[in-house]
């Protein structure tokens, strides 16, 4: 069983800042990943050329089970507001998080996580970008307890937020949630936070070290894959599996192998 997670900048090419459909359709089918978290997720974007990427994702790995999460109704960076349970028969653009599974969904679960009070620099990639003063985006975890062919396995995606401290926050909450679902349970996504701080806040262990940012030359992990060790032991042995090039995203995706241990 492979597992991955990336966050996929909406699909952005850093080169020449488009974001072409074969071109994320290629990345994502590369990854091979039998359950994959995407984070950075356009629905509907002009500026993604209405993509729904979730489903060109499915698409790409030939998986039947996914799900798309918007936290956000209209466009991150322009005009944007919190998405929220009211706005699911509107046609707007949304932007969330998704999870992308090969094998049957029993139960899916979303869990909010507000958005950080302040605004906070971040550093803005790619032409045209730079260091900027922004507003922070609600979050959102997405969970899904799933029927995989070595039993019931919750599987959650999600993208903290990158203001210090509120993203441990957010971190706690997630956990909390994720507690009420079957074990054994992973944590994919953009936590925004160092391993050693990860680990240590949601006491969950790290399945891989690599680092993911920025994607040319990375220098530190945003991006992980974390196991409540309550169960993990069912999950057999773990590798880290060295990540493909990928032409889209300042992120380098994530991945890890599961190999179930001999009954």
């Amino acid at each position: 069983m492979r597992l991955a997670t990336f966050n996929l900048l909406h699909g952005r090419s850093l080169t020449d800042g488009r974001v072409d459909a074969d071109r994320v359709s290629a990345a994502v089918a590369a990854l091979d990943a039998d359950i994959l978290g995407l984070q950075e997720v356009d629905h509907g974007q002009p500026r993604s050329g209405h993509l729904d990427l979730t489903a060109l994702a499915a698409d790409a790995l030939g998986a039947h089970s996914h799900r798309f999460a918007p936290a956000v109704l209209g466009t991150p960076g322009e005009t944007w507001r919190p998405w929220t349970a009211a706005d699911e028969a509107r046609a707007d653009p949304t932007y969330g998080i998704a999870l992308v599974s090969r094998w049957p969904v029993l139960r899916w679960q979303a869990t909010p996580l507000p958005a950080a009070p302040v605004r906070s620099p971040i550093w803005a990639p790619g032409p045209g970008g730079g260091l900027i003063l922004l507003r922070d985006e609600p979050r959102v975890l997405l969970a899904a307890v799933i029927d995989a062919p070595t039993g019931p396995l919750t599987v959650a995606c999600t993208h903290l937020s990158f203001v210090p401290g509120w993203n441990v926050r957010q971190l706690r909450t997630a956990v909390r949630a994720l507690a009420q679902l079957p074990a054994p349970r992973i944590l994919l996504g953009d936590l925004n936070l160092p391993a050693a701080l990860a680990r240590a806040v949601s006491r969950w262990r790290i399945l891989a070290r690599r680092p993911t940012y920025p994607a040319v030359q990375p220098r530190t992990q945003l991006d992980h894959i974390l196991a409540d060790p309550r169960g993990a032991h069912r999950l057999g042995h773990v590798t880290a599996v060295d990540t493909p090039a990928s032409t889209i995203s300042d992120h380098r995706p994530l991945l890890v192998q599961l190999e179930p241990r001999p009954q």
